[in-house]
Order: C-alpha cells, then structure tokens, then sequence
C-alpha cells in the first residue's frame, strides 16, 4: 500500500531554509573560534625556495601559521577516491596540505588562523617566500607529447598521464569496423567550466584531547572522516565529521573534502590549540577547487547503410590539472556511461588520458563524466543520420539498448524505457512540423535531440554500500539514520516517504538522523544519482524486516496476554473478547498508517511500541549492502532561435523526457531535471573558464562567469515516464544528475538543423557562432 509514495509531499526541509532558519556551515559560530586565510601560489609552477613567516607570527591576533614546515607531509587526494577505490586498484595520492612545489596558480603555500579573518589576512601579507619558477604546461595533448614539462613526475612517469590509461572494450572493433558501411570520425573540444554553487567550501575544526571534530560543507561525512584520520595517523573513532545539518549546493565539487577547507582548518587548530574557522572566499572557490574536466575526445562510429551501429571508438584526452583528484575514475564513466551504455553497438572500444597539467584540478561535477562523452557520441550519431539522409529519432530508436540486452555493464539492462523518451521528447518539441526546414533571413530556428543514460550509483566500479538504522520509539514514531547529507536535492523527504510506506507509519512521526558520523552508520554520501535509490532500497529491505518484527510480537503479545489486553483500559482496539478469540496469526496482521491490524484487530502501534518497552523490548533493525544498479534514461529536444547577425543563439525550449522507474516525490523529481536541464543550457552556449597565461584562470567569481540568467531560462517540458525498475525502490531508478547529460548535445543538434553548421566545440559562444558564420556564408546569408 503506497499512501506517500508517487504523492508531491512538501519537503521537511523546506521551512528551514524558506524562513532562513536552516543552519549552513557558514552560519555556525563557536566560542573563542578563531578565523583562517590561506597564501596561494601566484605561479603556475615552482619550488619554494624559502618561506619566513616570523614577521606574521608576531602580529597581534595571530595564534597560529602553517607551511609545509610544520605540518603533516603525507601524502593524500582530496577525493573520495582515496577511501573508495575497489579492491585491486590503488588511489592516485599525490597531494599535500602544504606542498613545497605548487603546481598551479592557487596552489596552497600558508595559512594563519586569528582572532578575524582582516587580521588573518594582513597576516598573509607579511609572510615573506622565496620561488624558483619552473616551466608550465597547460593543455593536455602538449602535456602528452615528449619533452613537455612533468607536473608529477613520480606518478606520471615521463608522459603526464595521471594513473592511465583507461581503456576497455567489447567484441572485436577492428572486425566491426570492417564491416561498416557509413563511418563518422568527429574530435570534439570541451571547456572548463565551474559547479558555481552557492554556498562556497568551509569548515570549522576543533581538535582537543586527541579528538577532532569537523562541521563542514562535504558532500560524504563519513569518508571525509576517513581521509582525516588518515592525513592526521588518527584513529576514525575520535575523528567526527557533520554537516550542519545543511550544506548549500554540491554537484559533486566537494565528494571526500571541500577544497581543502577540512584538513587545513584542522591543521590551523591542532597547532593554535582552538577551534578555526575557514570559508573559500568566491575568488577561492572558483580559482582554487575542482572543475569539470575540458579537452578533447574523438569518436569513430561506424553503421550499415540501413543505420545499425556496428563498432565505435572513443579517445578522450581531458585536462585532470595539477593533481589527479577524480581523474582516473573520471575517464572511466566518460567511457561506460558516455560512450558504451546508450547504444546496442557489437564492438566498442575506449581509451580514456587523465592529463596533468599545470591548472587548477578537475574532478566531480554533475554527471561526471558522462555529458562529455554523450556530447561525442550524439555528434557522431547526427553525423551517421546526416550521412544517409536518416531522421535522427528513427535512427536512435532502432540502435538504442534494449531491456535483457547484453552490454559492456556487469549489470543487467532491467528496464528501458529510452525509445519512448525519445518519442515523448520529439512530440513534444514538434520534431516533425519544425525539422528540416529550409530558412533565409536574420533569425532562423531548429530543433534537435540527443539520448543518454547514466548509474543509479557507483558499484561496482568503486566502493558503494549503504548501512541503515531504524528504530520505533516508545511512543510509536520511527527514527531513522543515515549518514547521507541533505545537500539540495530533497532526498531526506522522499527517503522518509519509502519509509513512511514500507514500515506503514504516517509521514509526519517520522524523523530522519543525517549528516553526522556520530550519529549515523556508514554511508558512502551523496553523489553518482544515488542517494535516493540506494538508501531508499536499504530502506525497503529493513523497514520490512521491522515491520515484520513488529508483527510478530504483535501477535504472541495478544496470544499470551488476553486478560490483560482485555482488561487494560489504554488498549483502544475494537472491544471484543480475547479470551474467546482463536490464537491470532502473524500473517493476519498488517500496519497501515501506525494503525496493526486484522481480522475484528485494530491498535495502535504507539500502545505496542510502549507495552514492548516496559517489557525490556525495542523494534530496532539495521542493515548493511552493496546496492545493484538500475541505469537510468533520458532524451532530450531542444528548440532554438539562431541570430544570422549577432551569433546569439537564444534556447527556446527543451523538452525533457525521463524514464526514472518510478517518482518517489514527482515535484522533486521535477526539480531536479530542470536544475540539470539549466546547466546544461549554460555548458552549451555560455559558460567556460579562460586561462590567462601567468595570470591564472578569468573567471574570479559569478560576475566573470557567464552563467545562464533566469531570463535565459528555455521553457520546460519535463516528461516522466516510469517503467518500475525491477530492483530500485518501488521500482524507482537515479535522477540527480540525468538533467544535465543529453542538453547540450541536443541544443548543438539544434543549432545545425537552424543555421546548417554543426559546431565541435562548446560553449557556442556569440563570438563562436558569429565566426562559422562568416567562414560559412560570408556576407550572403
């Protein structure tokens, strides 16, 4: 029975932040809380040669100064990876707090912790460091070729290929390849760009009596926790680590630690010997923690002249940076999820390079890796369709995956609804009365679409598993924990609506426990499309066995105690007489909505939780498991104005359909696409980060970042179409990240279909579209 399941409930976190009530990192002050700044490398790349912070240490307020000097030397990565890395593989380590060679402009060199951040920050000014200045290299195929600069010569190990390649296939491609008869080799170029969320990277640590305790903005609580004890030899036990309980955005920049903000503020108070306090200014935020992985990928697609897909072939080269944070794993899903997973194709084969060079360092972002190689492949499929005059909808739907279908993932295909996304988008976005037509003059329109999948979480690929606690309390209501955090997406509210239906309790006597390793069992956090699927299915496997448990000493309860039952005033069941009742079967017995019940049985389960507990009894379950995976899928379409003049391109629409397996929560499912389906408008027409040599990067902040405005904002059709997924809860598949992936591909397809050129590099800035333009028509439009 489904009372909260499928049903829009308002989320339990919404009066919180609606009313500003809601705690962020930001927001939480302790007493005698001292303030941090950290000095970053104005060079790309050099070795300190000297550092004097004495004149620092004298300043008033100042109580404690950090440099590679005196601070731990391990080695360490700031991604989840380093605590996640299946067995048989080894985490790519190659950072350090402080190192003694920076490695890109923004790199860490000091940090001082005081009384306020302007003293803190004179501070940094009076430190006085010394730097032999090192050749740089920034662009990952120059990386690459012999001769070039070694950004991290030990790991690399003379070719910057940061612990790659990655190359995996399936079938024979060369015998594939062979057989085709219609081939596409396209190279595509992809920016840089920034996860821009609002809240930027902070954490507050106090170290005291051998115990560390950290209140942050990490998207994974409990493998920060991890890597702390680590980079400091403590034990896990007396390393805490808690969100606020809220954090203010994600997307995947803060998967393992924010930046550096953790180990840096718990450094700051392991040597100040007070609680400190260090937020990422915007300019940090921007310039000194992860991006989106840009570069180039080339993709070669070959088909038979009726359009089946015989063998592709992927090459990515992406820009990793000056350390390999999410690198390796990175590369891999460009290539599984990007390249192997959204098409029936016989042959397959990849070849991923994490690059180093000497920029800031790319890892996570919304959709990881996945929207860079869906923009290769949908650009080598519309160049097939192009090549024999095929409609680009007919052509996807005859090679798309197909539910049983055998493929590169060591996970069944156990439900697809693709073929229908894609019918639903291409309606929607009239594809038949708008495609294809022949314009003239300044302002010119076309539609386009893409198609995608992606993970309902990270097994097996990595380390993925889930631990659930839940417990009723004397009174009846339910508590839950986990370690999740609650950064935006509203997983907590539909998690508690699972919960609320599987035990069959009411919503509202529910709480759920997160965010703190404290008070929750291991959870690996929230990122990879997976919070809602993976702890929803723990959820529906525990509650189960709670409720079950619940049920049976329901039912020895009445069978042992009817004198009692009859006789006790605070039993508010359907009076009848015990004594003279058949013995009660546990499988008569249900529970809907706190209520047990049964044949002529009706109580409350507060009166059982209450008479358990003065008997010496709690209904408690927990469990732990590595969750399935359930790929999740979508098409887009995208309807675009294309000003001949100007090379502005302006989104009109797109329409968004999603096979999500079932919603849980459809107006947080909603929410989520259209979040997706706005970065991916910005990622296809507006937003990169420019690199000024011995400058660093342009982009200081959002006034010089060209996100997209609400006035930029396309009409929305978001569609979803469930095909309940035979092993994600109540059938439900993954979302958080869907929205994003097959957008700009679809608006680049757009914007050929209007103007007749198709673009290989995005942004398609104004600057861009205007050039190919006049290389095009010249004057004559």
């Amino acid at each position: 029975m489904s009372n909260y399941v499928g049903q829009n409930i308002p989320r339990n976190d919404g009066w919180d932040k609606a009313t500003g009530k809601g705690m962020f990192t930001h927001d939480v002050k302790v007493p005698g809380m001292l303030y941090a700044a950290v000095l970053r490398s104005p060079y790309a790349h050099a070795r300190i040669i000297s550092i004097d912070t004495k004149e620092a240490e004298l300043l008033s307020g100042v109580y404690a100064v950090a440099t590679y000097k005196n601070t731990t030397r391990k080695l360490f990565s700031t991604s989840a990876a380093m605590v996640t890395t299946a067995p048989g593989a080894e985490p790519v380590l190659d950072q350090q707090i402080f190192p003694e060679v920076v490695r890109y402009i923004g790199d860490e060199v000091a940090a001082v912790a005081a009384t306020t951040e302007k003293i803190a920050r004179e501070a940094l000014k009076l430190i006085k460091v010394e730097y032999e200045i090192l050749p740089a290299v920034y662009d990952p195929i120059e990386a690459m070729k012999d001769g070039a600069t070694q950004v991290q010569p030990i790991i690399s190990k003379g070719n910057n290929i940061c612990g790659g390649p990655i190359e995996f296939g399936m079938g024979d491609f060369s015998k594939g390849w062979n057989e085709g008869e219609v081939f596409s080799e396209i190279t595509v170029t992809l920016p840089r760009v920034k996860q821009a969320q609002l809240e930027t990277h902070a954490a507050l640590a106090s170290y005291s009596n051998g115990y560390l305790e950290v209140t942050c903005t990490s998207q994974t609580p409990h493998p920060t926790k991890m890597m702390l004890a680590y980079i400091f030899d403590m034990p896990e036990s007396k390393v805490k680590v808690e969100n606020p309980p809220y954090v203010g955005g994600g997307f995947g920049v803060r998967i393992g630690i924010s930046g550096k903000a953790e180990p840096i503020a718990a450094q700051l108070s392991m040597l100040a010997h007070k609680p400190v306090k260090y937020v990422y200014t915007r300019e940090e935020d921007f310039l000194a923690s992860d991006t989106r992985h840009g570069g180039y990928i080339t993709s070669r697609l070959a088909a038979k002249k009726d359009g089946t897909f015989v063998a592709l072939d992927t090459k990515a080269v992406l820009n990793t940076g000056a350390y390999a944070t999410f690198g390796v794993e990175l590369l891999g899903v460009t290539g599984a999820c990007g390249t192997a997973g959204t098409y029936r194709i016989p042959n397959i084969h990849y070849l991923g390079y994490p690059v180093y060079t000497n920029q800031q360092t790319a890892g996570a972002f919304r959709g990881f890796g996945t929207p860079q190689g869906t923009m290769a492949v949908e650009t080598a499929v519309d160049d097939i369709a192009k090549q024999l005059n095929m409609d680009p909808v007919e052509l996807r739907k005859m090679n798309t995956t197909k539910t049983g279908d055998s493929w590169w993932f060591p996970f069944p295909v156990g439900s697809t609804d693709l073929n229908k996304c894609i019918d639903a988008a291409a309606e929607s976005i009239g594809w038949k009365e708008k495609r294809g037509i022949k314009q003239v003059g300044n302002i010119r329109h076309g539609v386009g679409i893409a198609a995608g999948t992606h993970v309902s979480n990270a097994s097996p690929f990595c380390v993925d598993y889930n631990v659930i606690y839940l417990r009723i309390e004397g009174d009846g209501t339910l508590h839950v924990a986990s370690g999740i955090p609650e950064i935006g997406a509203g997983s907590t509210t539909g998690l508690l609506q699972i919960a609320a239906d599987v035990v069959g309790v009411p919503f509202e006597t529910i709480h759920l426990e997160f965010g703190s390793t404290a008070s929750s069992p291991f959870d690996i956090g929230s990122h990879a499309t997976r919070t809602l699927y993976t702890v929803g299915h723990i959820i529906t496997l525990v509650g189960k066995e709670l409720k079950e448990e619940i049920l049976s000493w329901t039912a020895d309860f009445i069978n042992n105690n009817r004198s009692y039952m009859e006789s006790n005033p605070k039993i508010e069941c359907q009076k009848f007489s015990f004594s003279g009742w058949p013995t009660v079967d546990v499988n008569s017995l249900n529970m809907n909505e706190g209520i047990i019940y049964g044949e002529n049985i009706e109580i409350p389960l507060s009166i059982i939780a209450y008479e358990a507990h003065i008997r010496g009894k709690q209904f408690i379950a927990s469990k732990c498991e590595v969750p399935s995976n359930s790929p999740p899928w979508h098409a887009h379409a995208a309807e675009v104005e294309v000003d001949m003049e100007t090379g502005m391109i302006r989104v009109l629409k797109i329409a968004a359909a999603h096979d999500i397996g079932k919603a849980i929560n459809p107006i947080l499912v909603e929410g989520q696409i259209e979040g997706g389906v706005a970065m991916g408008v910005g990622y296809a027409i507006r937003e990169e980060m420019t690199y000024e040599e011995e400058k660093g990067f342009y982009n200081k902040g959002y006034h010089k970042y060209m996100l997209p405005t609400i006035d930029m904002m396309p009409e929305m059709d978001t569609i979803l179409l469930e095909s309940n997924d035979p092993i994600g809860p109540f059938g439900a598949k993954g979302i958080g990240e869907c929205g994003l992936i097959p957008t700009a591909p679809a608006i680049v397809s757009a914007v050929e279909d209007a103007i007749g050129i198709r673009f290989y590099e995005i942004p398609m800035t104004p600057e861009r579209v205007l050039k190919k333009i006049k290389e095009v028509y010249g004057t004559d439009k």
